[in-house]
């Protein structure tokens, strides 16, 4: 299997940490996303560990809740001990509600408005990622009719191109994201902080993107991140006590993927940053990380229902399952390819080519194309495996359909984490 908490049972059922996905199908219905919970807290665990045995005394890692944002998950980053980054009110205001100390949160974004400035320091978050040279004097204005002393990192731009999908690459000089390096203008920017009263600069934040398999990437940041800083101390004096590279290694969304040992990547990462602190001569910053992905993505999958086999004589077969696009819009965004397996014959060998396609009225809505699957019959499950990132997170209510619920799964139990949305929920917020 593809990943380790996947197994087939005695009656020929997938089974995912050790429960039968054809049983939980059948309690909570479907579409239904099932979590991970052990897997979760132990890749949590292999990345603490790593920052604490590589990097300097207050290196940690952010969990980057966009990739999966929910109460629940909060919580376990809470119990973990890690910091998270938020990049909206919606994500802050969940992650407030779950009881996480907001003074561990690190807000994003490359357009912070007034109002979400306002709430994010009203709420205690203890940094903002500073994007533009607009929200430098819109952070220290409300700052100020707060009487607070913000602090804040500034996102730069190190132009990079890692070679991932374009619409996840985030480091290159063109970026929405940041402030380029190399144009002058994160120099620019770096003095501008400096000059404001109710500003603290704190450090550096970079971003190359998203489903890297390799440290390369990740060590070209650090060397002109590190760059970066010496020339900052050299100019302003100011000596920066933290970087942040950024989140971005990779999961196995099929068989074609590597896999990662993530452990190895950041030690990897760390001998690159202590040896260039060294050949710079600067101390070695506190490093901080965002995985999102590689935390939860791994540890999710979705589960659907069957409702046809479609064969057109000639041409291609399709698969049509009781969610979607609506549910999982990754294939339609990024044509994002995913394992699916018929979880109620995980016993047998494929014997089909087919194209499954989702319930939305829309000829794109689709999970995959030319997918090897044993032919599945109607109310068969099928099981789209790694979906714990940017699946609920991006979930839609297109064409009026619920979105599904969340059920978590651990060593003693299985248990809803979000509830499935009702056809009155879809209809609250009508006049």
């Amino acid at each position: 299997m593809i990943h380790n908490n996947l197994s087939i049972n005695s009656v020929g059922h997938l089974t995912f940490a050790g429960y039968d996905t054809v049983e939980l199908a059948n309690k909570y219905g479907t579409p239904l996303y099932l979590m991970d919970e052990d897997k979760i807290r132990n890749r949590v665990r292999v990345y603490k560990q790593a920052f604490k045995d590589f990097f300097p005394e207050g290196s940690v890692p952010e969990y980057a809740s966009k990739a999966f944002s929910c109460k629940r998950i909060y919580e376990i980053m809470a119990e973990e001990g890690i910091n998270i980054d938020a990049v909206s009110k919606g994500e802050i205001y969940t992650a407030k509600k779950a009881g996480f100390n907001l003074a561990n949160c690190f807000f994003h974004g490359n357009n912070k408005t007034d109002s979400d400035i306002a709430f994010a320091i009203d709420n205690g978050v203890g940094h903002f990622v500073v994007d533009c040279i607009e929200e430098i004097y819109a952070i220290n204005k409300i700052a100020a009719e707060k009487n607070v002393v913000q602090k804040v990192f500034l996102r730069v731009s190190p132009g990079i191109d890692p070679h991932t999908h374009k619409k996840i690459s985030t480091g290159s000089v063109e970026s929405k994201f940041g402030i380029a390096i190399e144009t002058g203008q994160a120099m620019d920017a770096v003095r501008l902080i400096l000059e404001q009263k109710n500003l603290s600069l704190c450090g550096f934040h970079c971003h190359v993107g998203s489903q890297i398999f390799e440290s390369e990437p990740f060590c070209t940041a650090a060397e002109i991140m590190l760059s970066f800083i010496k020339s900052v101390k050299e100019e302003t004096g100011f000596l920066a006590s933290a970087l942040n590279l950024g989140g971005g290694f990779g999961v196995r969304y099929t068989e074609k993927d590597p896999v990662t040992d993530y452990r190895a990547k950041i030690k990897e990462v760390a001998d690159v940053v202590n040896a260039l602190c060294k050949n710079l001569g600067i101390p070695v910053p506190k490093i901080l990380m965002e995985p999102g992905r590689s935390l939860v993505a791994d540890a999710g999958i979705t589960l659907y229902t069957v409702g046809s086999v479609k064969e057109i004589t000639g041409y291609k077969t399709y698969v049509s399952i009781d969610g979607g696009m609506a549910d999982n819009p990754r294939f339609a965004l990024y044509e994002a390819e995913h394992t699916v397996i018929n979880a109620t014959h995980a016993d047998k060998k494929p014997n089909l080519v087919a194209s499954v396609a989702g319930r939305c009225c829309e000829s794109g809505d689709l999970i995959g194309e030319k997918l090897s699957l044993y032919k599945p019959s109607r109310n068969d499950i099928l099981a789209v495996l790694t979906t714990g990132a940017y699946n609920y997170s991006m979930a839609s209510n297109y064409n009026r359909i619920e979105r599904p619920c969340v059920v978590m799964v651990n060593k003693t139990k299985d248990y809803i984490a979000v509830k499935r949305e009702t056809l009155d929920d879809l209809i609250s917020l009508d006049e």
